[in-house]
């Protein structure tokens, strides 16, 4: 473990926000357009509902976030990504909620972190390495583990609530931010 914490500080202004979202959108082709379109207004719905991915929900998810790794996460019989995904979602154990999704083949903290942003409203943020060099970090010096997974969720819940947006919003603009030229 790690002896000190990531000391996250966002590289734009506040007010830049929305303007960073709109990077965000520039930069998506419209079939990724229509993917997390579908994400937010189906299949997180659907997660929030029954608390549990389906195996085909959970590919839509995968190819969105992490399309390498379609191929590993189909892998997955369908019971073991309905109790894998049905334990993230109803735990209260923070650290349990996102490590036992790592226990699905194809999923990374990258997309363990994506399930969790969809499976709860307003509550996780998604690693991301655009996201993170963002948010001050060094995306090549990071090892994902629980702690810096917990301490960036703490930087971008501050964050979304002192910017006003949802979670969502934050993403988005992080990852603008570094997807557009500077």
């Amino acid at each position: 473990m790690p002896t000190t914490l990531p000391d996250f500080r966002l590289q734009f202004p506040l007010a830049d926000i929305e303007q960073h979202v709109y990077a965000y959108w520039a930069t998506c082709s419209a079939e990724d357009k229509t993917r997390e379109t579908h994400i937010e207004t189906v299949i997180a719905l659907s997660m929030r509902e029954h608390r549990y991915l389906t195996k085909e929900d959970f590919a839509k998810i995968v190819r969105w976030k992490s399309p390498r790794s379609i191929t590993y996460a189909a892998r997955n019989d369908e019971a073991f990504v309905e109790a894998v995904t049905h334990t993230a979602l109803t735990t209260k154990h923070e650290r349990l909620r996102i490590e036992v999704l790592t226990l699905l083949s194809g999923v990374q903290w990258p997309v363990a972190s994506a399930i969790l942003h969809f499976g709860y409203d307003n509550l996780y943020p998604i690693l991301d390495v655009r996201a993170l060099g963002a948010a001050g970090m060094d995306p090549q010096a990071v090892t994902y583990d629980f702690n810096l997974w917990w301490e960036y969720t703490i930087f971008c819940r501050r964050t979304a609530q002192e910017a006003g947006v949802t979670m969502r919003e934050l993403d988005q603009a992080l990852w603008g931010y570094r997807a557009a030229p500077q």
